[in-house]
């Protein structure tokens, strides 16, 4: 070990220490920090759990001065005290006295910032998805693993009362032998077309009102295009399209209530059939997933329809109809498409369990030091399926993963 590791190592050391002793009262204040203030509505979620969970929003930190300046006036209207607010997320991660941090970013960000954070002694709750690629996803996990830090992924559905009950149900053999899952989720123009749009703030952003460098992080330098910064999820350097990103709830939830982890193998067909204007993600995709325990999972999105939309688990006994994955909606259960003696018979109303806020959950634990519903697992179950996913339509190629070395590969 050289000098330089020594000194980072023993500083993460005493960070970490510091840390677990300001959060170990049941009654100390946690200190958090919201980097990335945009839609996401992370802030606003902290706004309205912080008397709940004791919590005092120290710092904002965002490379778009009228967000920044937006989020901590947010802060202070609602806590009446006036954040720290900062352009780059490390001035953040280097304040002692700050003891989690909410990241988000720009996908492309997410992994850098989660290995800083957590080297920096921090907590992390960090948005979906956790990476864009192999060789990130295992640098993030192995340092968290490494870690005694609390990670929290914002996969949220999984802290729906509807999820847990499907769980529950699916676990406990309720629809029998899962044969298949599915979910279509189709709109009628793409996300990003509106996120961060010309209306949000009523100006788009000025190169003097950003930092676009701090913005690209790794990936190559360009000149400022505005579009390119606003409109980030159109953009395959910043995100790879609806494969990567609506269907990493779905994925996630897979997981979650069935209890697989990895796809063995994955195909993948898309392009741009409706919306071809400057971006370069696909308006249209479709996924196929096989899983090792032997069952299918299909994803499916299309822009330029908004009909169409549902998801569903196909069990032995019958058919789990998950209504779009809407968490203010019933799911049901019946014994469509089942010819067994056993079917699920009429159709009924799926159970629900009582569930904690995905924040509050992650707050509790930063706490308790307990397991988040959604830990470091969840997010690189999720990545290694998104990624095979993303090479699958960029290839051509079906794409297999091998578990034991961590390798995704054609074949």
């Amino acid at each position: 070990m050289n000098r330089r590791e020594f000194v980072e190592r023993s500083i993460a050391v005493s960070l970490t220490a510091a840390s677990c002793q300001r959060v170990s009262g049941a009654n100390e204040r946690v200190r958090v920090a919201n980097i990335g203030c945009g839609r996401r509505g992370l802030l606003r979620e902290l706004i309205q759990l912080k008397d709940e969970a004791n919590i005092e929003i120290a710092a904002v930190c965002d490379t778009w001065r009228q967000k920044r300046e937006k989020a901590a006036a947010d802060v202070k209207e609602f806590t009446g005290k006036e954040p720290l607010t900062a352009v780059n997320y490390a001035d953040v991660l280097a304040r002692k006295d700050i003891d989690a941090v909410l990241i988000g970013t720009p996908d492309h960000q997410h992994c850098t910032m989660l290995i800083d954070a957590i080297k920096a002694g921090k907590d992390v709750y960090v948005e979906k998805p956790l990476a864009m690629n192999m060789r990130e996803l295992i640098r993030a996990y192995d340092t968290v693993k490494k870690s005694d830090r609390v990670v929290q992924i914002g996969t949220q559905m999984r802290s729906y009362a509807q999820s847990g009950g499907a769980r529950n149900l699916v676990t406990s053999g309720g629809l029998g032998k899962i044969l298949k899952v599915e979910q279509v989720r189709n709109g009628y123009s793409p996300y990003w077309s509106s996120y961060g749009g010309a209306s949000f703030f009523q100006l788009p952003p000025t190169e003097q009102d950003v930092d676009w460098k701090a913005f690209l992080m790794n990936q190559k330098a360009r000149p400022f295009d505005a579009s390119m910064y606003q409109n980030w999820y159109g953009y395959r350097d910043f995100s790879r399209g609806p494969h990567t990103n609506l269907m990493v709830h779905f994925i996630d939830l897979v997981h979650f209530v069935t209890g697989l982890k990895t796809p063995r193998r994955v195909v993948a067909l898309g392009g741009t059939y409706r919306w071809k204007d400057q971006f370069d993600c696909p308006d249209s995709v479709e996924v196929a997933l096989d899983y090792p325990e032997g069952l299918m999972v299909r994803y499916c999105t299309v822009f330029g329809t908004s009909a169409g939309n549902y998801a569903k688990w196909f069990g032995t006994r019958g058919t789990l109809d998950a209504k779009s994955l809407s968490p203010s909606r019933p799911w049901t259960l019946s014994g469509e498409g089942s010819g067994e003696p056993d079917r699920i018979q009429g159709e009924t109303e799926a159970p629900q369990v009582e569930t904690v806020h995905h924040m509050k959950n992650f707050l509790d634990c930063v706490r308790t030091r307990k397991e988040t519903i959604a830990p470091i697992e969840a997010g690189y179950n999720h990545s290694v399926a998104i990624i095979m996913a993303d090479e699958a339509l960029t290839t051509g190629r079906r794409m297999l993963y091998d578990p034991a070395r961590r390798e995704i590969h054609a074949g």
